[in-house]
């Protein structure tokens, strides 16, 4: 996981590592990392044409740094001062944007870069706010970003997000205290563990999923668990027979969760009058659940007992069912505020997902991909994170990891692919990474 630190905690973070060794080590260490980045984009080092805008901060002194350290290795490096920049840079095939990183917070025109130039942003994309992910002015668009020390904000939320291009971090040895993170693919191993003493009930999910209309939401759902380790699936045909349903899974037609199961999915496919037959049969449940689509409600969130865990999985039109109004670009903010109020993990699904438990806790997925933009991705997602549930894992981790694994297996599918092709992938993903 790479942390994530707020625009505070990266200055106080900052701060304590200047007074530990002092700012010039601070700054050859970044310039020496930025050069190591700006040699990898490059074909070779050796005579390359490299442009480094520098401001007159910190960010500044990182280009520089680097630009000595590309000079060094023979290429010709032009340093350009923010105050004599061009509108435009051609004929380089590098061009470093240091201008400026977490202090920016006046409007910002980047030169223009020629088409197919390589740029590589120095922390951030200069131009943005680093708190919220806004952009002030006209930042470059970056091929490539190395955030120094840690994450912030705004490589992952807001406009500047699309601006980052590919994210890369150095730490630089310097430590804070996050509560989020960045989740990265390696962070998957282990997500399905076998025990010695297993067996068909020690991982058991209920799925409350599936009408006359939308069948389809509870096979979604059960081959999601599937992927994801779930050892025994019970499917309530509460609205009618469902069609489709994998052969392992067990049709349920009683009137209460089996006390068996280890978890439960509930919502996907079930039509807008699930929110009034929640209530009841949820009351008995102690189990953790995962409540995504038609079960999205405020009316079912009144009766959910105190001490629940309860995973809630809304895109962005069921975040605004639930709180009056859109996420915002701010979606870490938006997640952490949908959390706190309801007293659950909230898993805002988009192209960056992020998830957020009750007390601030938060972990961000950056692996969408088009591939999930298709009616019936987020019911397996569902069964994913049921399964993980059911296989123990605590209600953060469970949602985040399942996040993961989703984006992950979406990427090895084509634009737009079926999502029942989803299940098999997410097989795939995992057997290469667990």
């Amino acid at each position: 996981m790479w942390p994530v630190l707020d625009v505070a905690a990266m200055r106080a973070a900052d701060a304590t590592a200047v007074a530990e060794r002092g700012t010039d080590a601070l700054v050859g260490a970044a310039g020496y990392a930025v050069a190591r980045e700006a040699r990898d984009l490059l074909p070779s080092t050796y005579g390359a044409h490299v442009a480094v805008v520098v401001g007159p901060g910190l960010n500044g002194a990182d280009g520089r740094i680097a630009a000595r350290h590309l000079a060094a290795r023979g290429a010709r490096v032009e340093v350009i001062p923010v105050a004599e920049q061009p509108d435009r840079l051609s004929g380089y095939d590098l061009v470093v944007d240091a201008a400026f990183g977490l202090g920016c917070r006046r409007p910002y025109r980047a030169p223009a870069v020629t088409a197919g130039t390589p740029v590589l942003a120095v922390d951030l994309p200069s131009g943005v706010d680093a708190a919220t992910g806004a952009v002030l002015g006209s930042p470059p668009w970056a091929t490539r970003t190395l955030a120094l020390g840690a994450l912030k904000p705004a490589h992952l939320t807001g406009d500047a997000a699309e601006r980052c291009g590919d994210l890369r971090l150095e730490t630089l040895d310097i430590t804070g205290t996050p509560t989020t993170f960045l989740l990265e693919p390696s962070d998957l191993a282990g997500y399905v563990r076998a025990h010695r003493d297993d067996h068909k009930w020690r991982h058991a999910l209920s799925v409350i999923a599936g009408s006359p209309s939308m069948r389809g939401a509870a096979e979604l759902v059960t081959r999601g668990a599937l992927a994801g380790g779930a050892s025994m699936i019970r499917a309530w045909e509460w609205a009618g027979p469902l069609d489709g349903l994998p052969a392992e899974v067990v049709r349920e037609t009683g009137t209460s969760v089996d006390p068996r199961s280890r978890a439960v999915v509930v919502g996907p496919g079930l039509g807008t009058d699930a929110p009034a037959r929640l209530p009841s049969i949820l009351s008995g449940v102690t189990v953790p659940v995962v409540v995504d689509a038609d079960a999205l409600s405020t009316e079912l969130l009144a009766h959910r007992p105190p001490d629940a865990a309860w995973v809630l999985t809304p895109h962005d039109g069921e975040y605004a069912r639930l709180t009056g109004h859109a996420p915002g670009p701010d979606r870490l903010a938006a997640t952490r505020e949908l959390a706190e109020q309801t007293g659950c993990v909230v898993l805002l699904k988009g192209p960056t997902t992020v998830v957020a438990a009750p007390d601030g806790a938060t972990r961000v997925v950056h692996a969408g991909t088009p591939s999930l933009a298709t009616a019936g991705s987020g019911d397996v997602l569902a069964g994913l994170v049921g399964a993980a549930l059911a296989r123990g894992h605590e209600p953060l981790a469970a949602a985040s990891l399942s996040a993961l694994a989703h984006g992950l297996a979406g990427a090895r599918l084509a634009t737009y692919a079926r999502s029942s092709d989803l299940a098999s992938a997410i097989t795939a993903v995992l057997r290469a990474l667990g």
